[in-house]
């Protein structure tokens, strides 16, 4: 488990510029509505590829991921920049090198749902690190809300503030007993999964947008899409780490817990993963606290097919 910066004091000593990021995430959600609003109205033109690991990948992907890192490079213009897709700003750190900024991009998650002209889950998200923490993120949902209109949250961990469309945001008040466990279509449930139904929880395993269901973890928007499921817990093995911390900034900010699926802290983000060519978390584990340690408990005791991080 990594050390917090509280206990560090190489990182307390190494404080980063204040950055304002108010005209940045206004900017980024004006170009970002009108841009996802363009490709959408020409969805089934679009060329769409299969990645590696079988997501999807399309020129909207692209022509977004720069249309970001520009944006944020005229701020910052020595920004280092990890973006999923194979834009111009991705990097990875060095052996010996551990920036105090990083920014991370995924220009359009959940893909699958993009090029669905039925669907509205899928957002872009940008989520900004301070000595591995996330501390600040903007997520875009162009046609989440009731109407087909966006929802916009705009999240800074030291202001602990959240707000949605402009407003405070709704926390969740009550458990919901329902739990987002998404995982391949045609998959085998795991045994965690029936464990959940045995107890009475009602289970969401289509893959969507894990950052929407990270959001709608950590808060209610049902004020402005009552179709939207708010969930206790949020659990995803193999994550990557552009679809995961912007939801755990959120989760941090309104108390939720966060761990690996051994019970180990997810935050602050290790350099290994980041590091790596494809930074991706063994598993996440996100959400109401109470809910999270049963989970933890159960995955622990499940028979063999259980994914275990390391």
């Amino acid at each position: 488990m990594d050390p917090s910066i509280e206990g560090h004091p190489d990182l307390v000593a190494r404080r980063v510029e204040p950055m304002d990021l108010g005209k940045l995430w206004a900017d980024l959600t004006t170009e970002l509505l009108e841009v996802l609003t363009t490709y959408r109205s020409r969805v089934a033109e679009l060329d769409v590829r299969e990645k590696a690991d079988h997501t999807l990948l399309t020129e909207a992907d692209l022509a977004i991921e720069q249309m970001i890192i520009g944006r944020i490079r005229e701020i910052d213009p020595e920004a280092r920049i990890l973006a999923e897709e194979s834009g111009s700003g991705t990097w990875r750190p060095g052996s010996d090198e551990e920036p105090e900024r990083i920014w991370v991009i995924d220009p359009i998650d959940g893909t699958a749902e993009f090029v669905k002209p039925e669907s509205a889950e899928f957002c872009s998200v940008v989520c900004l690190l301070e000595h591995r923490e996330p501390v600040a993120a903007l997520i875009v949902a162009p046609e989440l809300a009731a109407g087909r209109m966006p929802v916009v949250v705009v999240a800074s961990r030291s202001g602990r503030t959240i707000t949605v469309n402009g407003r405070p945001a709704r926390h969740h008040e009550e458990p919901t007993r329902v739990v987002s466990l998404t995982r391949s279509a045609g998959s085998t449930p795991p045994p965690h999964e029936n464990g959940m139904i045995d107890a009475g929880y009602a289970v969401k395993t289509r893959t969507t947008s894990q950052t929407l269901d990270m959001l709608r973890t950590a808060l209610d928007l049902t004020d402005l899409a009552a179709h939207s499921p708010r969930f206790d817990l949020f659990y995803r093995p193999r994550q990557k780490v552009w679809d995961g911390l912007a939801g755990l900034c959120l989760g941090e900010i309104v108390g939720l817990m966060s761990t690996d699926v051994n019970a180990i802290r997810r935050l602050p983000v290790s350099m290994e993963t980041l590091a790596q060519p494809e930074p991706t978390f063994a598993s996440t584990v996100m959400g109401r606290p109470e809910a999270v340690k049963w989970f933890v408990e159960l995955a622990r005791d499940s028979p063999t097919g259980t994914p275990k991080s390391s």
